[in-house]
C-alpha cells in the first residue's frame, strides 16, 4: 500500500479541497447539526475519488440511492464507533452526499472531513485496489 500513497491515484494532484478548520469538539457539533443519529469518523489527509462509470453504471448507483464516489483518508482522528484506530487509514463505502465542504456520508457513516484535501477522478478497480 505505501506505493501507492507515494504515487498516482493517491498522490496529491486532482482538485485542491479544505474541510473544516474547526476544532475536533466544533467540528463534531456542527456535523450533529446534519446528522442526528449517523455515526461520525473525523479524518485527516483526506481524498474523494470519483468512480468513472458508464452512464447506465450511474443511472444504476444512483437509483439505489448514492453517488459514484468513496473517501480515502490517510489518518483517522477520531471514530465514534472505534471501529478504525488513531492514526490508521480507512476507505469509505460508495458515497451519497458532500455538504457543507467537510461532510461525506455513506449509507453507514459520517465522514467529517479536516483541513486539506482533494478530489478527483479514478476507476473503480483503482478504487477497489485499495484494501
Amino acid at each position: 500500500m505505501e506505493r501507492g500513497l507515494k504515487n498516482g491515484l493517491l498522490g496529491e494532484e486532482g482538485i485542491a479541497l479544505v474541510g473544516s478548520k474547526m476544532s475536533l469538539e466544533d467540528v463534531l457539533l456542527a456535523a450533529r447539526e446534519h446528522y442526528k443519529w449517523m455515526p461520525l469518523c473525523v479524518v485527516e489527509e483526506w481524498i474523494i475519488l470519483d468512480a468513472i462509470v458508464t452512464d447506465a453504471e450511474r443511472a444504476k448507483i444512483i437509483a439505489a440511492g448514492c453517488q459514484p464516489m468513496f473517501l480515502f483518508a490517510h489518518k483517522v482522528v477520531h471514530d465514534e464507533q472505534r471501529r478504525f484506530e488513531p492514526g490508521h487509514w480507512v476507505r469509505s463505502s460508495m458515497g451519497t452526499t458532500f455538504n457543507e465542504g467537510f461532510l461525506f456520508a455513506t449509507r453507514n457513516s459520517i465522514y467529517v472531513l479536516l483541513g486539506p484535501g482533494h478530489r478527483k477522478s479514478s476507476s473503480i478497480e483503482a478504487i477497489f485496489s485499495l484494501f
